[in-house]
């Protein structure tokens, strides 16, 4: 599945009337907080005797990125574009891969 499309899908299951897009951007942010804290709480349970369920995990995973989704539609973004910027800014910082020297010592504005 593409990413659009994967929004253009995910979007249909949310509850904030795509007129309202400042609630559906909050809905979003403080959703996934929410969500990662969940996928935070998988890892945690290790420290009460429990097994890390990869399927639950997968599930939560999904949740934040339904957040993300939404997220994007309120802005007016696609997935396709934020995710190709994202990558645009990790080829400038790291051209050849990761490396803690320029992460360390990042160029200024770099964000």
């Amino acid at each position: 599945m593409m990413p659009n499309e994967y929004q253009k899908l995910a979007i249909r299951t949310c509850s904030i009337p795509y007129d309202q897009k400042k609630d559906m951007l909050m809905h979003a942010v403080l959703g996934l907080t929410s969500e990662a804290g969940e996928v935070s709480g998988l890892f945690q349970k290790k420290y009460q005797g429990h097994k890390l369920d990869p399927e639950h995990l997968e599930k939560e995973l999904g949740d934040c990125l339904w957040m993300i989704a939404e997220a994007c539609t309120a802005l007016g973004w696609n997935m396709e574009t934020v995710m190709q910027t994202n990558i645009e800014k990790l080829r400038a910082r790291y051209p050849e891969g990761f490396d803690a020297e320029h992460s360390l010592h990042r160029r200024a504005n770099d964000i």
